[in-house]
């Protein structure tokens, strides 16, 4: 029943870095990790609130998995063991949900970053930089 246990508890670890990353704005876009809905991947500035947002019920879905683990070891029998493994399992992603939600809310109140006028700014005068080539 040690691996049983083994399983909440590693989820809670690495939950709670990558909360941990959230919260010290150190978690990059380009990773898999973090809040990826459309409203964070639409700018850096919004990727790092979201992530900073959630990260408080990240680390706390961190915490609840590797306490989810050692109660999975304290337990006497197999039942005790399989559900505190299940149950912690589930209060993780829970957790890990709603701090999701409060991510992609958080991204959502950030303006849109300002798309520049023309094809990127070349000042090729609007009309693409193809259409210059074709004179």
């Amino acid at each position: 029943m040690f691996v049983l246990a083994l399983i909440p508890a590693v989820l809670g670890v690495l939950v709670g870095w990558g909360g941990f990353l959230g919260w010290r704005e150190k978690l990059p876009r380009s990773r898999g990790a973090g809040v990826r809905t459309d409203a964070t991947m639409r700018s850096d500035e919004a990727f790092r609130v979201a992530n900073r947002v959630a990260a408080v019920p990240t680390m706390a879905a961190g915490v609840v998995g590797v306490l989810a683990g050692v109660a999975a070891l304290a337990m006497p029998d197999t039942l005790g063991t399989v559900l505190a493994t299940t149950f912690g399992i589930v209060a993780v992603f829970v957790l890990v949900a709603g701090g999701g939600v409060l991510g992609h809310r958080a991204a959502s109140a950030i303006p849109a970053p300002v798309e520049p006028a023309g094809c990127g700014g070349c000042a090729c005068g609007g009309g693409g930089c193809g259409g210059a080539a074709l004179r």
